[in-house]
């Protein structure tokens, strides 16, 4: 039963790209189905998200902006953005009534859980942080030190501060990939079709546009005749990525966003990628054998320590961008697509990492900082 709304909501705070909007969406899920109330405090860019999750959440869109690598000038409009975003957060906490402000990093998170800390003593919320990401985020670090919880993806998450409250949940994913933990793989069979999904992060990959068709036409004919494609392609590269797929005479499902994601990993063999956070948890859920090629200009390479996790239990290969070329990605293709068991041990590895609950347990510690137990909230 939804709560009214007399009762303190809990407020979540993300914004920006898939890899904090994600987490947030499934633990908003998880709340909402043990009957909280929910608002949403994001950023111009989230502003149109659309989520079951958030469905029926309060939404409010705060001033603010990023400062690393914007120059002096930048930083500078960047933290008067920050400053009366923090101010506007205050206002909206204070009406209402807010029982605790939970962020998932990145500078959208960071007015909220300043404004917070402001706040009465009386009055105050409790602040917990999300860390998806095998690197504590700046965000994250410079809001760590004061709030009642850090929650991490990863026990041997780098740069976390020794002041900090940690409990170690995993990333949570939303509801439909986690459902996706135990159905098994199956790998192709000597004559089957060969299934490879090739996603790009939030907006795509434009990478991925120019290695991946040119490494599928370096395949053998036979393996290419096998092989069905479904590529996240950004808007201006798809007449040319259609063009070469229909070239090598390969069929491709191509698109810059994919709604049922969930139903697609479960059909892939192969899984081409950027090493996000969000991308690593779904893998390991999926229980899929993937190539990584972390974004060579992420802040404190964090895709790179995201993908080690991976790849350090045998589910994936990472390439580095530099040396990812269409030769290299068919050898790697080609060797991994000859020899199936090779795919079926890499996605027995990527199960044994699955966290399905991690949502769940991070549900449970935001209850128990606003002494809302999961046992009180079943009981209304």
């Amino acid at each position: 039963m939804m709560r009214g709304p007399a009762v303190r909501p809990i407020v979540i705070a993300a914004g920006g790209t898939g890899g904090h909007l994600f987490p947030a969406e499934a633990l908003a899920a998880e709340l909402v189905a043990r009957g909280e109330r929910i608002a949403l405090m994001t950023d111009a860019r989230s502003a149109a998200y659309e989520s079951p999750a958030f469905g029926n959440a309060e939404r409010f869109v705060l001033k603010g902006s990023g400062l690393a690598g914007r120059g002096v000038r930048g930083a500078a409009r960047g933290a008067l953005a920050l400053a009366a975003g923090t101010l506007e957060a205050r206002r909206i906490l204070t009406r209402l009534d807010a029982a605790a402000v939970v962020g998932f990093g990145g500078y959208p998170s960071v007015p909220p859980l300043i404004a917070a800390r402001t706040l009465p003593r009386a009055t105050r919320p409790a602040t917990a942080l999300h860390e998806q990401n095998g690197v504590l985020g700046r965000a994250n670090r410079l809001l760590a030190p004061g709030a009642d919880l850090l929650a991490l993806s990863a026990a041997d998450t780098a740069r976390v501060p020794s002041s900090a409250h940690v409990e170690v949940v995993g990333n949570p994913v939303r509801p439909a990939l986690a459902a996706l933990t135990g159905q098994g793989f199956a790998a192709p069979g000597e004559d089957g079709a060969i299934r490879l999904l090739v996603l790009g992060g939030s907006l795509g990959a434009r990478i991925f546009a120019d290695v991946v068709p040119g490494a599928v036409a370096l395949l053998p004919e036979g393996l290419r005749q096998r092989l069905v494609v479904t590529q996240q392609t950004r808007a201006e590269d798809l007449p040319r990525v259609e063009a070469a797929y229909r070239e090598a005479g390969v069929p491709a499902d191509l698109s810059p966003f994919f709604g049922d994601i969930a139903v697609r990993l479960a059909m892939a063999h192969l899984v081409v990628a950027r090493a996000g956070a969000s991308t690593v948890a779904e893998l390991a859920c999926a229980g899929r054998p993937s190539v990584l090629v972390p974004l060579p200009h992420a802040i404190d390479d964090h895709q790179t320590a995201n993908g080690r996790l991976l790849e350090g239990a045998g589910a994936a290969w990472i390439m580095r961008q530099s040396g990812f070329t269409p030769e290299a990605l068919a050898r790697q293709m080609q060797a991994m697509f000859t020899t199936p068991a090779v795919l079926a041990r890499a996605a027995a590895a990527a199960s044994t990492l699955a966290r399905p609950d991690a949502a769940r347990r991070l549900a449970d510690l935001v209850q128990n900082l606003t002494h809302r137990s999961p046992a009180m909230a079943e009981s209304r």
